[in-house]
């Protein structure tokens, strides 16, 4: 199982100056924090696509391609990009880009978006949510198999015997396929036999093993190899030596960012009643000690089946030394015991 991390970019707030923290700073922390997750031995990292005032990151593959350069060994994955409001003639030379540059170690995890605001940003109607991605996912997939394409579609210019260039190493990109756990998504990527990462950042992660089956049905009844499946989760998470006494230091930036997006949405305050029951072994949170962390990723990997694992590490903006703080312990002390407990 591939062990790694996953950010956003989540820019801390000054309730003193009512200002965000700027995008620059916070940008070269990432590039720090991704040159340690290479030289700790993480196998995976994911940088994520918003377009809001409180995240540093629009553009996923210039973060990818900065790091490219100041890496050797990790994989370097969007989480996501927003295919649906992008064009995916230019999301395949980009990634495809950043490919060279790292010597084969790129990939592109897309979705649909849970945040909307790429969509009036770049000129598309939320009413063709769905038909956008379904669309859009069929052209990039053609495009990563063919470098000249003839395509034609509803929302985009055709294209008649085009070539897309430069082209990515090997056979091509890894394209994963991201869902906060709708059924069409799910089986969408089954049949397309596409990897899979499910987000799990609330409730309870046992309410979604049905659609980890659903996708192994769809999978295997579409023809493609078991052998190959590939399927992951992502989920909220944050590492330290006494586990309590980082979650009680880290609640209220937590709760503030889940806050904050939950206005926007119509979602009750965040308590720490939540927060605790998230820590539990039942729940969807990933924030403790290292002895917590493994055996909760174990039993993710129990219930699942998982292939891959990411911790989404920067929610509310903690601070950079504890984002470094849990890299090193990820790295040297999780992800070692978890390969140590699945015979790796």
């Amino acid at each position: 199982m591939e062990l790694g991390l996953s950010m956003f970019g989540d820019l801390s707030y000054n309730h003193d100056t009512n200002t965000f923290q700027s995008a620059q700073e916070r940008i070269k922390e990432i590039l720090e924090e991704i040159k340690l997750a290479d030289e700790v031995g993480l196998d995976v990292f994911g940088i994520g696509e918003h377009h809001r005032p409180d995240f540093a990151v629009s553009s996923p593959e210039i973060i990818l391609a900065a790091a490219a350069s100041m890496t050797k060994q990790i994989k370097l994955t969007s989480s996501v990009t927003v295919l649906s409001s992008t064009d995916p003639v230019r999301t395949y030379q980009n990634f495809s880009s950043v490919d060279l540059i790292s010597n084969g170690r790129a990939e592109i995890t897309v979705g649909r978006g849970s945040f909307t605001e790429s969509f009036p940003l770049f000129g598309y109607n939320l009413g063709d949510y769905n038909g956008l991605f379904a669309e859009k996912l069929d052209l990039l997939l053609a495009i990563n198999k063919n470098e000249v394409i003839t395509w034609k579609g509803r929302f985009r210019a055709p294209l008649e015997e085009q070539q897309v260039l430069p082209r990515a190493t090997g056979e091509g990109l890894d394209i994963w396929v991201a869902v906060g756990g709708t059924p069409q998504s799910v089986m969408r990527a089954g049949r397309l036999g596409l990897p899979l990462i499910i987000a799990i950042i609330g409730g309870m992660p046992i309410q979604f093993k049905p659609f980890f089956e659903l996708y192994k049905q769809e999978y295997i009844k579409a023809g493609h190899d078991p052998a190959k499946m590939r399927i992951a989760t992502h989920s909220h998470g944050l590492i330290g030596t006494h586990g309590q006494e980082l979650a009680d230091r880290y609640f209220p930036l937590y709760a503030e960012q889940m806050n904050r997006i939950g206005k926007d949405r119509g979602w009750a305050p965040y308590t720490k009643e939540q927060f605790e029951g998230g820590r539990s072994r039942d729940g969807a949170l990933f924030i403790g000690d290292v002895n917590q962390v493994v055996d909760k990723i174990l039993y993710h990997q129990e219930l699942f089946g998982l292939t891959r694992f990411l911790l989404h590490a920067d929610v509310g903006a903690p601070p950079h030394k504890e984002l470094m703080t849990t890299i090193e312990l990820l790295g040297t002390k999780v992800a070692p015991a978890v390969r140590k407990a699945l015979g790796k």
